[in-house]
């Protein structure tokens, strides 16, 4: 299984196996650890039972990452390949859940360019406007302002935004990749 970097497509797939191997080999130990106790004492009231309880801490905070994410499936590769040859100017990342005080919000890509920041999501039950106050937000609590920033529902009008942000960025002068890329980390940070 190779190893895939936050924000690039596969991610959430990628993420989900590793959460349910940490989990299974978690519970595992745990399991193991209780059964040896047990087996050497032949009562479940000594030390490693103790240890097995502690170790359920871990174990279910991995649960915990299997079961927020086991909804979300990584972008179709298709759409992420044909995202990426119309974008080639543009910071762009994919495999997003970002988390509210309040929501959690699934992004199959976001593209950033200069003030611009423009995101799909295919789920229908996410609510596009909220998603993009709390986006705002976050970028103005880390001192971004100014920033237009849409999230949409519709992947050919999302597509055809993001390839006319990559024709002004091609043809355009400004260089704005270092500002775009703490954008991008910034994003990522918001992200599961």
């Amino acid at each position: 299984m190779r190893k895939t970097e936050k924000g690039t497509p596969g991610y959430l797939d990628y993420k989900k196996k590793i959460e349910i191997i940490r989990t299974v080999i978690y519970f595992g130990i745990v399991a193991a650890i209780f059964f040896l106790g047990y087996s050497q004492t032949h009562t479940r009231l000594n030390l490693m039972t103790v240890f097995a309880i502690l170790g359920c801490l871990p174990a279910s905070k991995a649960l915990v990452g299997v079961i927020t994410r086991f909804p979300y499936p990584s972008i179709d590769r298709k759409a992420a390949s044909e995202i990426a040859e119309k974008t080639g100017h543009l910071t762009v990342c994919y495999d997003l859940v970002i988390t509210s005080r309040e929501k959690v919000m699934p992004v199959d890509c976001i593209v950033v360019f200069g003030g611009n920041i423009f995101g799909y999501t295919h789920y229908r039950q996410v609510n596009t406007e909220e998603l993009s106050k709390h986006i705002k937000s976050i970028l103005a609590e880390n001192q971004y302002t100014g920033f237009t920033v849409k999230i949409l529902n519709q992947y050919k009008p999302f597509l055809a935004r993001a390839e006319g942000l990559n024709n002004i960025a091609a043809v355009g002068k400004e260089e704005s990749g270092e500002s775009d890329e703490k954008i991008r980390r910034l994003i990522l940070n918001i992200s599961l």
